[in-house]
């Protein structure tokens, strides 16, 4: 089922510019959104859809940040909060919120000496960067010296940019552990969209923490959009591990009564999750989960492992 409430033709939806904001994510995301923006558009709440206003924007898994992004280029976001359990994504997110000068001047010399280097040479270095950044994350602390916590986010932003498929993945000690890529000509300092990122986390907090953190910032009418890690679909597609502690069906199953409370309280909802009936039609996992509420089916194609089927 692939029909857009609300929106006769939803294939040719254009937003209007309400704001000289024209910021995309600033890291790749296994699970991003930016193919499917045009199908979550089009089911936002029809107020938000013909006013481009929201008073309350949250969003409890930020990763990639999207839908915030395209969001806060195309609509009047009065306040937000993203909201992330990945401290070190976090980090990132207020280092360029703040500094994007001193994060581009820091990134830009480690992308020069990168592409100067040969084929062996770029692998090198790739595992060099991600050692130091492993080493940084070990004592990760939000009130270090500023350098510091520039310096790991450009470790981050480079790692993203040149690892396999831009996944961030953790193994059990909280270790980035994600093999160099192939990347011929990686952009890793897009000098344009760091400083059109900081200009949209401006006017929003950015907070380390489990999606129920998000709480405390509901009232009737917020608007949050909750896209959680994904319920495995088979053993090779189960990429939880963005954080050492994964997100399993306990969490799933508390994430639901979370939505539920949060529906009681009026908040505006929308939440997206993997279909299990793409591998046993008759998984009816999410279907019971949130049976009290309409589910849509849409398309999307995801490159995860080395087999691209």
């Amino acid at each position: 089922m692939k029909t857009c409430i609300g929106i006769k033709n939803p294939s040719i939806i254009k937003e209007k510019k309400v704001n000289t904001i024209n910021a995309k994510p600033f890291l790749k995301w296994a699970g991003g959104k930016t193919q499917l923006l045009n199908e979550i558009i089009c089911r936002l709440p029809k107020k938000i859809l013909e006013t481009k206003k929201i008073d309350t924007y949250i969003e409890p898994f930020v990763g990639g940040g999207a839908v915030f992004f395209y969001l806060k280029s195309n609509f009047n976001i009065k306040k937000s909060y993203l909201i992330d359990v990945n401290e070190e994504i976090v980090l990132s997110y207020n280092v360029i919120k703040e500094n994007p000068d001193e994060l581009v001047q820091f990134l830009s010399k480690i992308e020069r000496k990168y592409l100067k280097k040969d084929k062996q040479e770029r692998k090198d270095y790739y595992y060099h960067i991600r050692n130091l950044f492993n080493k940084e994350t070990k004592t990760l602390n939000y009130n270090k010296e500023l350098k510091s916590r520039i310096k790991l986010t450009a470790y981050l932003l480079f790692l993203n940019k040149t690892c396999f498929n831009g996944l961030y993945r953790v193994n059990s000690k909280n270790e980035f552990n994600v093999p160099h890529g192939s990347y011929q000509n990686p952009t890793i300092c897009n000098i344009k969209n760091i400083h059109e990122v900081s200009k949209a986390l401006q006017n929003t907090k950015i907070i380390a923490g489990d999606f129920e953190e998000s709480r405390k910032f509901i009232r009737k009418n917020t608007f949050m959009y909750l896209d959680p890690p994904y319920r495995p679909l088979n053993n090779t597609a189960a990429f939880t591990n963005y954080c050492k502690d994964g997100f399993n069906e306990k969490d799933q199953s508390r994430l639901a009564d979370f939505f539920n409370k949060m529906d009681k309280k009026d908040a505006l909802l929308l939440l997206s999750n993997s279909d299990p009936k793409n591998e046993d039609p008759k998984d009816n996992y999410f279907d019971e989960l949130y049976k009290d509420y309409h589910r849509e089916r849409v398309d999307a194609k995801r490159v995860i492992n080395s087999n691209g089927n």
